[in-house]
């Protein structure tokens, strides 16, 4: 998705990583990379989507001097091969891989740091092993019930009419009823011009609603790995059990949790952040942004992030 930072917002320099490389598990090559400070207080990177991968701007969120910052292109997104796949790509295998990196890098316990459904995938990881978590920044919480699923696909319309109808009118009208299933069918079709063309309309939907100011936008690079790993992910209920995380944040709520959230923001809407705060209770502090939607780039958001990231 473009990066729209405000200029205004003190972001730190672009700075290269320290370490980088793959790790093999199963059938993919993992792309991770280290960021910052060797000796800084540890904190891993879980990017969107599912599929969305890291970028260079994300680096900036942090302080070189103060954090020692880890990304992953989660399997199937950004550098990490084979790209798109779905095969072996679960949110279980996603929390080995967690473990796997974690171990490698002889990490007793980080900080997470996630977004959207980076916020999902942190929140399933901690629940899984709260002992190697020591707090959890979380933004435009996602908490990947079929619920916030069938939200997406049918009831952000209400808001960006316009984007749904681009995002619709790919799929023939006899199929409009499963909107998910009649794309999931072309993302994975054998036609690679079928495929890429779906993902072009399915990946720019999400990326026309994310921001307070809608236009439409092009997914870039990352159109097809989002477009076919959401509708992977989506298609099988995120891999979680119905109303995983609020059931199971008994397990981490002794933990710190940090949560920004764009009060406009359609894609993952504010109240699931605010149950989510409500179910944790004492330890977690929510900050809605009143002039911002789902990205991390606008101006409120990325402020509150950035306030948050000194006081850890």
């Amino acid at each position: 998705m473009r990066q729209d930072y405000d200029s205004s917002i003190h972001l730190f320099p672009v700075i290269e990583p320290f370490d980088s490389g793959y790790f093999e598990q199963d059938i993919h090559k993992i792309y991770y990379e280290q960021v910052g400070n060797p000796k800084g207080k540890v904190i891993l990177f879980l990017h969107g989507g599912p599929g969305a991968g890291c970028s260079s701007a994300h680096r900036r969120l942090f302080d070189p001097e103060k954090f020692r910052v880890i990304f992953f292109d989660q399997r199937g997104s950004g550098r990490s091969k084979p790209y798109a796949s779905i095969e072996k790509n679960t949110t279980q295998h996603l929390i080995s891989d967690i473990n796997y990196l974690r171990e490698k890098l002889k990490i007793e316990k980080w900080i997470l740091f996630g977004g959207s459904w980076g916020s999902t995938l942190a929140l399933a990881y901690a629940i899984e092993n709260p002992v190697f978590v020591s707090a959890l920044i979380l933004r435009g919480v996602f908490l990947g019930t079929n619920a916030e699923i069938n939200w997406y696909l049918y009831e952000m319309r209400r808001f960006f009419p316009e984007a749904y109808d681009r995002f619709i009118s790919y799929i023939p009208l006899e199929e409009q009823h499963d909107i998910l299933s009649a794309y999931h069918k072309r993302l994975t079709s054998d036609d690679q011009r079928i495929r890429y063309q779906a993902a072009q309309f399915f990946a720019s939907y999400e990326n026309s609603c994310a921001t307070l100011h809608a236009e439409t936008r092009d997914a870039g690079q990352s159109a097809l790995s989002m477009a076919v790993l959401e509708a992977h992910y989506f298609m099988n209920s995120c891999f979680l059990p119905s109303d995983y995380i609020a059931k199971n944040v008994r397990y981490i709520k002794q933990l710190p949790c940090y949560i920004v959230q764009g009060r406009h923001d359609v894609i993952c809407p504010p109240s699931n952040a605010y149950k989510l705060h409500k179910i944790w209770g004492k330890n977690s502090q929510l900050r809605l942004v009143d002039d911002a939607g789902h990205s991390a780039f606008e101006h409120g958001t990325l402020r509150n992030l950035m306030l948050y990231l000194q006081s850890v």
